[in-house]
């Protein structure tokens, strides 16, 4: 595991934009969803979503971007665009090869890739069980992005 002590991208993330973002997901037919700083960046202009995560089907974003997806209700939002991570203390998991930071969130789970910049952001409501499990079908995404070669120890 990776335990370095900086302030991480995941500890500056406000558990109450997540817990919006999660419950939007339920009142609307749309998740609506905040661009990430990089949101623009190249890599995240064609990213390659898949239909379906775990037998949930794609819904519609606001905005509507290349950067961002969901699926099921309650969403799980996926994003391309943050910045790169620093070190930090946060448990950090290798799934097919790539690494991602884990952070525990009121009522779910944001997973953020480890070696990417841009980095991608995977959040995952408590009703679909522990978030990295869903994290294989975001591994040919997380290749695709240009890569740091920084790795969890």
């Amino acid at each position: 595991m990776h335990r370095r002590q900086t302030l991480s991208l995941l500890q500056r993330i406000t558990p109450v934009a997540v817990a919006t973002a999660l419950l939007l997901t339920g009142c609307s037919s749309t998740v609506e969803v905040a661009a990430p700083d990089a949101a623009d960046h190249p890599a995240c202009a064609d990213v390659a979503w898949p239909e379906e995560i775990s037998g949930h089907a794609r819904v519609g974003t606001t905005p509507e971007a290349p950067w961002v997806a969901a699926w099921g209700d309650p969403a799980i939002i996926a994003r391309c665009g943050l910045p790169a991570m620093e070190p930090t203390t946060l448990d950090c998991v290798g799934v097919d090869d790539i690494d991602w930071i884990v952070k525990e969130l009121d009522g779910g789970t944001a997973m953020v890739t480890y070696s990417t910049d841009p980095a991608l952001e995977v959040l995952v409501p408590d009703t679909y069980g522990p978030g990295p499990l869903l994290l294989p079908a975001f591994t040919d995404i997380a290749r695709s992005l240009p890569q740091t070669g920084q790795e969890c120890t």
